[in-house]
């Protein structure tokens, strides 16, 4: 138990530390993030409930005034901000992440990891995002999804990495990913 509250807390921190790369706002205000990287990470190295819990401990913080997000966002502001979709779809797409990498079980940890960043971190993530940017910035659902293509190319990246770093993880120390313990 102590050891999962832990991994909890640091994958948090991690989430809050990707935070400090600076950030590029696009024109209708949504930021290009590392952020999304940890999300990613948090699924694919703990798993879907523990991932999720990071995740959640993230957005329970900034709701609560910590200055955690990309450009030092804090606060319940964001949650009426054309960011909203995104945040709320955070532990949502970590536990999606993780669930994939505890079930699929055949092929590299790496392929199931990307695979699974792919799903859970970037498809999951957006469509609560379009749904929030289609609320707050009064766009149709088409609409808003156009507004996110410019993410794609640096999600998928982002999932690349993710199976890197999972798979390198799991090569130097088996039990420190417990999304396959």
């Amino acid at each position: 138990m102590e050891r999962n509250l832990a991994l909890i807390a640091l994958f948090a921190a991690l989430i809050a530390a990707l935070g400090l790369i600076p950030a590029f706002t696009l024109g209708f205000g949504v930021p290009i993030t590392a952020q999304t990287l940890g999300v990613m990470l948090c699924g694919t190295v703990l798993g879907a409930k523990r991932g999720a819990l990071a995740v959640l401990l993230v957005v329970l913080l900034v709701a609560l005034g910590l200055p955690l997000l990309a450009g030092g966002r804090g606060g319940l502001g964001v949650f009426a901000s054309p960011t909203v979709g995104f945040l709320v779809g955070w532990p949502i797409g970590a536990f999606v992440t993780g669930f994939i990498v505890e079930k699929l079980r055949f092929g590299s940890l790496g392929m199931t990891a990307a695979f699974a960043s792919v799903v859970g971190g970037i498809l999951v993530v957006y469509v609560s995002g379009v749904i929030g940017l289609s609320i707050v910035l009064d766009k149709t659902i088409p609409e808003a999804t156009l507004l996110v293509v410019a993410f794609i190319p640096g999600d998928l990246i982002k999932a690349i990495l993710a199976g890197v770093v999972t798979s390198a993880l799991y090569t130097a120390r088996p039990n420190s990913v417990l999304s396959r313990a």
